[in-house]
């Protein structure tokens, strides 16, 4: 399942030095391995003391291991570094991204309608949402409670310690990340530093335990511990939770230095540090309650709680900023209502708060922190929906293969089964989780779904409706011969989403105004399914008859439309206006929920209510608020 010649990734880094593809691997440590270098905290002790854990003898301390280091080479170093993120969407990554991937066709191509495709990766985003709760409860909680190690005093703080520094971290969000994103690279490389010398540390005492890396001995677990084995998988999945992520921050950094941070760091740091617990499970089984902080000697045991605090922080920051970008997108590709997108960096474009889904995010936290109390209970709740994810993952990502890379079936298939296989093994441990608290991230993220798919499909209806009540411009601009209407001076911008039919608001203003500006520029901004177009064929400029003017803008799923930008482009391309003699007509429509065939009552209902709060054209494409006119209609749905 390989991909053809490689397109240039958003960072380029073909051509770069050593020292660029150094630095940003350094980067990457802070951004991208923040999730799965935190696993260390909870994994091994979940295999062990979990609900489901296995008594730490000799060869099950092996096999756990195995299964831990299998898991890593086999998902995260093959499946995600060497393939997955081979599909990459003009250097961008992620479940959407992929998701726009496999609808792409070629220009003059037919398209498609693929409903299967759409389901799965809008379902694998809305997933996502709920690892974005759970992981950031899960990381700090286990990290604080390592305070509890050193002494049981610290026992009835852990909670409101754990909150109030999540409240912190959610608080920072609106001065944007770039101040403290330069600390976290070479903070993350501390750590994992830090998990290595543990790990060797214990290592040296009981260097047998390097035995583990044979498949031999997972094979062997399993033949021992049966169905029991099966479902120590799911703690064992802890280990690679992160690797998802890898995907979707491909476009900040590019593949090679996220490979090269993985290879050269990453994954020696987690392997040495596993055999370094296992070993203390080894000598000393009574240490399985918590094995990472049992590895620090007494008078290091306080400054590695800080340390992992401030790992788990930065891994909880990449999740957050995961689903701001991940909101943005769904946002332009039309699955989300508009919502206040703040740009936190004049530099960097894909640094944005998004202060509706922080407030989300941070509730939905603290709910869970005090819902489940400790890490272990969230761990019970953990992993359902992000197997889920990459078996979605898996299977778009062979589409691609197929589709848009014409790989034949013969390669494509097996390697893709090879993946299914580990996937859904992952995914079937994980389902005993349900009743424990694993329903919690599926029934967010059926409703994100519903939620999604609700104001996608209220969309299309609504531009059906308004397409059926309009007529064509050509029909609108011919009737001018015989009946032509007052013009007065000035511009008038009317916003349509059909670049082909006359935008409701004009009809209603020469209808209660009956008079029309000297140029109309019939404004039109269409979402690619792309990350990033090209700023040269941002804006397309057509002359019509009789003062019309068409103007289309396109714009990337990673991009936010700027109608400043839009006017600033089409003045570069001929079109002649004053600003201040410009008026924005805008349609506000009032949809009212009826049976006519389209969504059920209640569907409707919700998209209505969705639509009303919805963030305003005005301030979303950053109209100058005096020059806005809005004409209001009543629509059934």
């Amino acid at each position: 399942m390989s991909a053809p010649s490689r397109s240039t990734p958003a960072v380029p880094v073909a051509a770069d030095t050593s020292k660029r593809v150094a630095t940003l691997a350094l980067g990457a440590l802070g951004i991208v391995y923040g999730d799965i270098g935190t696993s260390p905290l909870y994994a091994l002790r979940e295999c062990f003391s979990g609900s489901h854990g296995v008594q730490p003898t000799h060869d099950n301390v092996l096999g756990v291991l195995s299964l831990v280091f299998w898991a890593l080479i086999i998902v995260v170093s093959v499946k995600y570094l060497v393939f997955v993120m081979r599909a990459d969407n003009r250097g961008e990554g992620g479940i959407l991204a992929l998701m726009a991937l496999a609808m792409q066709r070629k220009r003059g191509e037919e398209v498609k309608v693929r409903p299967v495709v759409v389901t799965l990766g809008v379902f694998g985003a809305a997933l996502l949402y709920g690892d974005g709760l759970i992981t950031p409860a899960i990381s700090v909680l286990s990290a604080v409670e390592g305070l509890s190690v050193a002494t049981p005093f610290f026992e009835p703080y852990i909670q409101p310690l754990t909150i109030a520094i999540l409240v912190g971290l959610f608080m920072i969000q609106r001065h944007g990340t770039a101040g403290i994103g330069a600390i976290f690279g070479p903070f993350m490389l501390v750590w994992f530093l830090t998990l290595a010398v543990l790990g060797i540390k214990e290592l040296v005492t009981y260097p047998a335990v390097i035995w583990a890396i044979s498949p031999i001995q997972a094979v062997r677990f399993f033949i021992h511990n049966q169905g029991h084995g099966f479902l120590v998988l799911g703690s064992v999945f802890l280990v690679v939770t992160g690797g998802e992520a890898l995907y979707a921050d491909m476009g900040h950094f590019g593949w090679r230095p996220i490979r090269w941070a993985w290879f050269v760091v990453v994954l020696p740091a987690l392997m040495l540090n596993y055999m370094g617990q296992g070993a203390l499970l080894l000598r000393d089984p009574s240490k399985a309650s918590n094995p990472f902080f049992h590895l620090a000697p007494s008078w290091a045991l306080y400054p590695l709680v800080v340390l992992a605090t401030g790992a788990t922080v930065i891994a909880s920051q990449a999740l957050i900023s995961g689903a701001f970008s991940l909101t943005q997108q769904a946002i332009q590709l039309g699955y989300t209502p508009r919502l206040e997108v703040v740009h936190t960096s004049a530099e960097e474009r894909g640094q944005i708060y998004l202060p509706g889904i922080n407030l989300a995010l941070l509730v939905g936290i603290i709910l869970l922190v005090l819902g489940f109390k400790s890490s272990s209970n969230l761990a019970a709740a953990y992993g359902i929906s992000v197997t889920t994810t990459m078996t979605i993952t898996t299977v778009l990502a062979y589409v691609v293969a197929r589709e848009r890379w014409n790989v034949s079936r013969a390669v494509a298939l097996p390697v893709a089964a090879l993946f299914l296989v580990v996937d859904l093994s992952f995914w079937g441990s994980n389902l005993v989780k349900i009743a424990a608290g694993g329903w919690f991230p599926l029934l967010m993220a059926l409703c994100v779904f519903t939620l999604m798919t609700t104001w996608k499909k209220g969309r299309d209806i609504l531009a059906n409706r308004l397409r059926g009540s309009s007529i064509p411009l050509k029909q609108l601009l011919e009737s001018f011969g015989d009946h032509p209407p007052v013009r007065v001076p000035g511009t008038a911008i009317f916003m349509t989403g059909n670049p082909e039919g006359t935008p409701p608001a004009l009809l209603h203003n020469l209808k209660h105004n009956k008079v029309l500006h000297e140029q109309v520029m019939l404004l039109t901004i269409a979402s690619e399914e792309v990350p990033h177009v090209p700023p040269e064929e941002r804006v397309e400029v057509i002359k019509l008859e009789e003062g019309f003017v068409r103007v289309i803008a396109r714009y990337g799923f990673m991009e936010n439309p700027s109608i400043p930008d839009i006017l600033k482009r089409a003045r570069e391309k001929g079109l002649q206006f004053n600003l201040m003699g410009t008026s924005f007509f805008l349609g506000r429509e009032t949809l009212i929920p009826s049976k006519k065939p389209g969504m059920a009552m209640w569907r409707e209902a919700l998209f209505s209510w969705m639509s009303r709060n919805a963030r305003s054209a005005t301030a979303y494409f950053r109209i100058p608020p005096n020059r806005v006119v809005e004409l209001g209609a009543q629509v059934e749905l």
